[in-house]
């Protein structure tokens, strides 16, 4: 596939988001509008574009890439990210809409007190930028490889391109055209996986039904794995655990996306919302693996040695860019690109409102809508831009892992205390020392981190996506240790 071509492709998609900018940020820059899109969303347009933002480049590559090693076992894990979003629905969204948040870590500081809300905003910024570092780092080096290496550009400016042109359509309008433009790349993203299945197919020379029993039949569609709990990482339990708490803490204690609910003009249709977007979530993700098992299929029936690509992560692009064709090609690239930015986007402006929120109190300002603060939201955007530069970086330099799996691992570590300090905050009614819980978040992923990395050896135990649960449950037994009762007067002004 001609880098020319795909570089043209690459700058006709960005030119149509530019647009659809240009039109939805029109006469609304302020800092409501970026913020929350003046809680005015259409709930049906936030469910769609929620499916780009959560699936992202990673659900597009390393989901189908993974196959070869844990087959469909993503599968269960994905069951429990579906319970996990109706527990969103029908018990985070409710709070968060009683209270009227616009970041939803400020529910924090009214239950637990200004060090615990500092600590929850600091936990988010740096999740969600490693996070969304990983998704836009994965993207980069296809767009590298296929691309920008015919010019010899270096990985950074690559990066920074990516960046650039992600800053230059969401600066302004912020949510609001995020809304719009997260449901056209989703509308990008269900096309292409489509396609690319039937374009494999076509390749195999086979119809729907034999697509279906080529799928069904192949040695990677086992999806349950109930052998070994002590020892395996793919056990159903853990997957399923894992797939719930995940969910909990990455989404729903997640500024990012529990920002797009938060446009909604209200509890109902938000909910409705996160019901609907959890059942595509669900159907969407069979697709990507069934994708990786076509995968595997075609490249045995074709000779091509996958084992000799590296990684996984890299078994998709190449069979797309170098074996089907140039539709089919294309098609793979409007997929990927869809899936990555429209998920770094959303962080970017996550990141943004979060800062601007819980650190520079824009909430409390008289009028946070003037053009001074305006100024200085644009100016928070350019640097979360830049850290994410400098994350990539670092990523590419020490990363030896599918990314998927990497993701997870550190959000075991970094979302944890998150977890804990909200389950504390509703579950219980005591008062926490509020100073000792920065102290708190840090050393629950410590003790995590010499969990993970011992207990295999000392008890025979390999931990999964669990890991999660454990860091949460450690926050919240500091948590409970040191708290005490709330006096009668502290009662009546704490929000539970």
């Amino acid at each position: 596939m001609s880098p020319i071509v795909l570089l043209s492709f690459l700058i006709g998609y960005f030119a149509l988001l530019i647009v659809v900018s240009y039109f939805t940020s029109k006469g609304s820059s302020d800092n409501s509008s970026f913020f929350i899109a003046n809680r005015n969303s259409k709930w049906y347009f936030v469910a769609f574009g929620m499916i780009g933002t959560a699936l992202s480049g990673v659900t597009f590559i390393s989901v189908p890439g993974a196959v070869i090693n844990s087959s469909f076992g993503y599968f269960q894990f994905v069951l429990g990210n579906a319970v996990g979003f109706v527990l969103i629905a029908t018990v985070l969204l409710p709070l968060y809409y009683r209270i009227n948040l616009i970041s939803i870590y400020t529910y924090l500081e009214n239950r637990l007190g200004h060090w615990s809300y500092k600590s929850g905003a600091m936990i988010f910024l740096i999740s969600r930028t490693i996070g969304s570092a990983f998704r836009l780092y994965l993207v980069a080096i296809v767009l590298q490889k296929f691309i920008f290496d015919a010019w010899n550009v270096p990985f950074w400016v690559t990066i920074a391109i990516c960046l650039v042109l992600i800053w230059s359509y969401t600066f302004k309008g912020g949510l609001k055209t995020i809304i719009i433009t997260d449901t056209l790349q989703t509308v990008f993203l269900l096309s292409s996986v489509i396609l690319s299945i039937y374009f494999i197919s076509k390749s195999l020379n086979l119809d729907i039904a034999g697509t279906i029993e080529t799928v069904k039949n192949s040695s990677y569609s086992k999806m349950f794995f109930w052998e070994d709990f002590i020892g395996n990482k793919n056990h159903f339990i853990k997957q399923f655990l894992g797939g719930i708490f995940v969910t909990i803490a990455m989404t729903g204690l997640d500024q990012d996306l529990m920002q797009k609910n938060l446009s909604c003009k209200n509890i109902g249709e938000a909910q409705k919302n996160m019901l609907t977007f959890t059942g595509v979530f669900v159907l969407m993700n069979i697709f990507f693996l069934s994708v990786g098992a076509l995968l595997y299929s075609y490249a045995g029936a074709k000779g091509i040695d996958v084992a000799g690509l590296g990684t996984p992560d890299h078994v998709f692009p190449e069979i797309a860019l170098n074996y089907l064709g140039v539709l089919p090609a294309i098609v793979f690239m409007l997929g990927l690109t869809a899936a990555t930015f429209a998920t770094t986007d959303s962080a970017l402006t996550a990141l943004t409102t979060s800062f601007c929120v819980d650190f520079l109190n824009f909430n409390k300002k008289d009028n946070h809508n003037d053009s001074k603060l305006i100024r200085t939201r644009h100016m928070v955007h350019v640097v979360f831009s830049v850290i994410m530069l400098l994350v990539i970086l670092v990523f590419k330099a020490i990363n030896d892992d599918s990314v998927v799996n990497s993701i997870f691992k550190a959000a075991g570590y970094t979302y944890g205390p998150l977890l804990g300090l909200f389950a504390f905050g509703m579950i219980s009614k005591r008062a926490v020392k509020d100073k000792l819980v920065p102290f708190f978040c840090i050393l629950s992923p410590v003790i995590s981190f010499l969990i993970d990395k011992y207990s295999p050896a000392l008890i025979g135990y390999s931990i999964g996506f669990e890991l999660i649960v454990i860091n949460g449950l450690i926050t919240y037994l500091l948590l409970f240790i040191t708290s005490r009762h709330h006096t009668e007067e502290e009662s009546k002004s704490v929000v539970y």
